[in-house]
């Protein structure tokens, strides 16, 4: 079953938490392409179609992610299914949070702000870190807002788009560079 399509029932089940496997892989890229690229991610609100073609990820990357000794790609699922995603990355005095994608018929209901908060508690509690760093691409103004409202500052330190990379999509625009947004978790 391709999970990024999946009807999810019942909308108010529980949300669960747990590390991703190897297992997960094929389904957590399925999930973050549909947030994010082609067609079926302008059902929500997070997507970068009009910005970027091509691929956001792919099965080396995020099994790297599944892999790595100071990551964690954390799954989400509701009544047995994988609803949403995201990556933590523990970096000394901060986490990195990365890869956040939510099923795109489900965002806009508050799933986001759910995860976000349990990423950030679990970073707090478990790594002791006091900040949480993301980057952003300084185009999405939107997404920016969303996590400013979330506490996330914008920091004006930017870096280059991998123009050049298709690894990391198909530029449509010659200005996109990412922005470090940061939290205190203090």
């Amino acid at each position: 079953m391709d999970t990024a399509d999946a009807t999810v029932r019942p909308a108010d089940a529980p949300l669960a938490f747990r590390p991703a496997t190897e297992a997960d892989v094929d389904g957590l890229v399925a999930l973050i392409e549909s947030a994010f690229r082609g067609d079926a991610s302008r059902a929500g609100w997070t997507t970068e179609a009009d910005i970027l073609g091509g691929q956001r990820t792919d099965p080396e990357g995020v099994a790297a992610v599944v892999r790595g000794e100071n990551s964690r790609m954390v799954i989400v699922e509701r009544a047995g299914e994988l609803v949403a995603c995201c990556q933590l990355e523990h970096r000394g005095d901060h986490a990195y949070f990365g890869m956040f994608a939510v099923r795109p018929a489900l965002q806009g209901g508050g799933l986001g702000k759910v995860i976000l908060a349990e990423a950030e508690r679990f970073a707090r509690a478990e790594w002791g870190v006091t900040e949480m760093h993301m980057t952003v691409i300084s185009a999405r103004e939107e997404l920016i807002a969303w996590y400013e409202r979330r506490g996330y500052a914008r920091t004006g330190r930017m870096t280059p788009f991998p123009y050049g990379d298709e690894r990391f999509g198909v530029p449509r625009r010659a200005d996109l560079e990412f922005e470090l947004l940061v939290k205190s978790l203090g």
